[in-house]
């Protein structure tokens, strides 16, 4: 074999191995195409305090709840200025949860959340429920969540 056809031969074979990286890399790779609604001066903002518990943990934050007339929902729980701590925009079909408390994050539709997040995603119709009360307590499981406002 000459050192051309040699040559020839891993280059094609480079190739070949880059491109099933990046076909594996894009193809497990799913982009978000869902659009919320982004708060207006008609959604009903209200800021407090959570205290968020389950069998392991026990966070207490800052909370920042947004909720419009149309049902869309936002929380956000933050240790101090700066530091979100989880960030949850949720609409009736669709929820995006980031944040550290949120590890590597979770979207998608409501109905395929994954089980640790359905507490997460039930304060929605809680707040829909009771916009004005000024404590909110809702047990989901073995988790609780109280809110201050």
């Amino acid at each position: 074999m000459s050192s051309i056809t040699a040559h020839r031969a891993v280059a094609t074979g480079f190739f070949w191995l880059f491109a099933i990286a990046v076909f594996c890399v894009t193809s497990c790779a799913s982009v978000s195409r869902h659009e919320f609604s982004e708060p207006t001066t008609g959604w009903q903002t209200k800021t407090g305090q959570l205290m968020y518990r389950n069998a392991k943990t026990t966070l207490i934050g800052d909370a920042l709840v947004r909720v419009s007339k149309t049902g869309d929902f936002e929380l956000t729980v933050s240790k101090g200025p700066g530091i979100t701590l989880l960030s949850l925009r949720q609409d009736d079909t669709f929820a995006k949860i980031t944040g550290a408390f949120a590890r590597q994050g979770w979207s998608g539709p409501v109905a395929q959340a994954p089980p640790q997040l359905h507490g997460w995603l039930g304060l929605r119709d809680q707040f829909l429920r009771a916009p004005n009360q000024k404590i909110l307590r809702y047990v989901a499981g073995n988790e609780t969540f109280l809110f201050r406002f």
